[in-house]
């Protein structure tokens, strides 16, 4: 039997588990240190759609992430960067061993692998920790944070990394995420294919779909759509 892909990647927060389960466990920090929350989503904002950013910076993603954060917070970059590395990128791993996953992602995953399908992760936060702890991470072939490539989603870069990381082409890549104008659209910009999981409670509105070559609010529907 012929597959539609040989290689799906998926997004991971709010793709393998639903958003608010980690809502609420970060909630405390969000309370407690909502400035410097705010701050790194604004700099990722600008990162994310400022290409000239990085032609006029010195430094690598975590660098440059951090000055731009420390112009909003009035605060050393240097000092910032180890608040973000200690309070979120090591401050919320642990939370990940009590995350349930969206019901049928492990079925899924491991009927793929059975049938010879590569799978690859990009995430736009390192991935690595908090797939172990979630207990997933020897399903994959590649995984990979955007931060690594330097550039954020919808930027066609990770995707085409994580590709050339796979050895796939990427026409016969599918890439599975919850976010339209970052997993879809930055996947259908490096040449994917692209699938929106739709959680039922959300709806399943064309307009809010975007150019999504798939939705699914149920992981047996993907994986019907991917072997079927």
């Amino acid at each position: 039997m012929s597959m539609k892909f040989t290689s799906v990647a998926f997004d991971l927060d709010g793709t393998l588990y639903p958003n608010y389960r980690l809502n609420l466990r970060i909630l405390p920090f969000i309370l407690k240190d909502h400035r410097l929350l705010r701050a790194m989503d604004k700099a990722r904002k600008r990162l994310r759609y400022g290409g000239e950013i990085f032609e006029d910076s010195e430094g690598d993603f975590y660098d440059i992430q951090a000055k731009l954060m420390a112009e909003t917070l009035g605060m050393a970059a240097e000092k910032v960067k180890d608040m973000v590395e200690r309070l979120i990128y090591r401050g919320w791993e642990p939370l990940f061993k009590e995350i349930r996953l969206f019901p049928h992602v492990n079925e899924t995953l491991e009927i793929f692998r059975g049938k010879g399908i590569k799978l690859g992760l990009l995430s736009d936060f390192p991935p690595k920790i908090k797939l172990e702890n979630m207990k997933l991470s020897g399903f994959w072939h590649a995984v990979l944070s955007s931060e690594e490539t330097g550039k954020l989603k919808p930027s066609a870069e990770p995707f085409l990394e994580l590709a050339k990381r796979m050895d796939t082409p990427v026409d016969q890549m599918l890439y599975v995420g919850n976010s339209v104008p970052y997993d879809i659209e930055g996947a259908r910009n490096a040449g994917m294919k692209a699938a929106l999981i739709k959680p039922a409670w959300k709806g399943r509105k064309a307009s809010r779909c975007g150019n999504a070559d798939f939705v699914f609010s149920d992981y047996r529907q993907l994986c019907d759509y991917v072997i079927n």
